[in-house]
């Protein structure tokens, strides 16, 4: 029998989760997906040290050009955050001379509450893309799913850029993004079971397979979106085992960190479709366009997303601030 791998790669369109590039001429994923914290470890591994020094050096030769962006009183600081910028969008550009379709590549996470700002740094990693020959078509632009960056992503997807809505926790998050014809949203599991088993131990034994909150959140988002006739990728993300995976098979899309791609290659067993766009069993009510208002308290009913939301948005820019502290020691 082949591999759940290969069986899930029947059903589901596979991406790999990691800006290590040399792991995905091992897995042969479709898409691949990275984050500021992704970026950071790779960036640390020896074999990518001249990804770094090639990233200063652009930075430092091409501030001029992009003044418009980096407004700093301190030039070195400007420097700094052009080259962390240029920085993910090398691991992109190596990430795409594997994969054959698209790398999604993440916007800094303290711009997540300012729609303007994170449009126009967008804009800026699309042309940096293009200044290297790749077109927009194999970008995803990467934003956290706060109404800011879901605004940012209807203007963005007005213009013909493709947006990546990551940090998704709750169904009004994943409603607004549908409403604003996002490309795709990365709902997460494992986070969703981590603060369930975190806040409520004494049931954590029973949150496995379709009762694990994770699956259960992403499947309820599968089926309403198939339901209601959107065109928004579901690519459900942040797996803490297989599975979940398996649980979710027949989803658009799903990332997977290297490590449980290999666990998933490794076995035989059999994988069953889970959901099916023909097979929607569910009814649900199509909800009205959201408000922002509407939004914030939908979301705010949700404690869960509330905290993984604001959780994944400091943890981002703890790496990102990482990042650039090794940067700035590079100078």
């Amino acid at each position: 029998m082949s591999s759940q791998l290969e069986q899930l790669r029947t059903m589901t369109t596979v991406v790999a989760d990691t800006a290590d590039f040399s792991l995905l001429k091992k897995f042969q994923p479709e898409d691949a997906t990275t984050n500021p914290s992704l970026v950071l470890a790779g960036s640390q591994m020896p074999e990518y040290a001249h990804l770094v020094a090639d990233a200063i050096k652009y930075a430092s030769a091409n501030i001029c050009k992009h003044m418009n962006h980096y407004t700093s009183d301190d030039q070195d600081e400007n420097v700094v955050a052009l080259a962390l910028d240029k920085l993910t969008v090398s691991f992109g550009l190596e990430i795409l001379k594997v994969v054959p379709g698209r790398v999604s590549t993440e916007v800094d996470a303290k711009l997540s509450f300012d729609m303007e700002k994170m449009v126009q740094k967008a804009r800026l990693i699309v042309e940096m893309y293009e200044e290297a020959g790749v077109t927009r078509d194999r970008i995803y632009i990467k934003l956290a799913s706060t109404w800011e960056g879901i605004q940012a992503a209807r203007e963005l997807e007005r213009e013909g850029i493709c947006c990546n809505l990551t940090l998704l926790f709750s169904f009004a998050q994943a409603v607004a993004c549908a409403q604003a014809n996002v490309s795709l949203i990365s709902p997460f599991v494992g986070r969703i079971l981590d603060w369930h088993r975190k806040t409520t131990p004494s049931t954590a034994d029973s949150l496995i397979g379709a009762a694990d909150p994770g699956v259960i959140s992403v499947t309820k988002i599968y089926n309403y979106y198939k339901q209601h006739g959107y065109k928004t990728i579901v690519m459900g993300a942040s797996f803490r085992n297989t599975d979940e995976i398996l649980e979710l098979a027949g989803c658009d899309k799903l990332t997977i960190s290297p490590s449980l791609l290999e666990k998933l290659a490794a076995s035989d067993g059999q994988v069953t479709r889970k959901l099916d766009p023909s097979n929607v069993a569910e009814t649900m009510e199509k909800l009205p366009e959201l408000s922002q208002a509407d939004f914030r308290f939908l979301h705010n009913e949700d404690p869960m997303a509330v905290e993984k939301l604001a959780e994944g948005i400091r943890n981002f820019c703890k790496d990102t601030a990482k990042l650039m502290c090794a940067i700035r020691g590079k100078l």
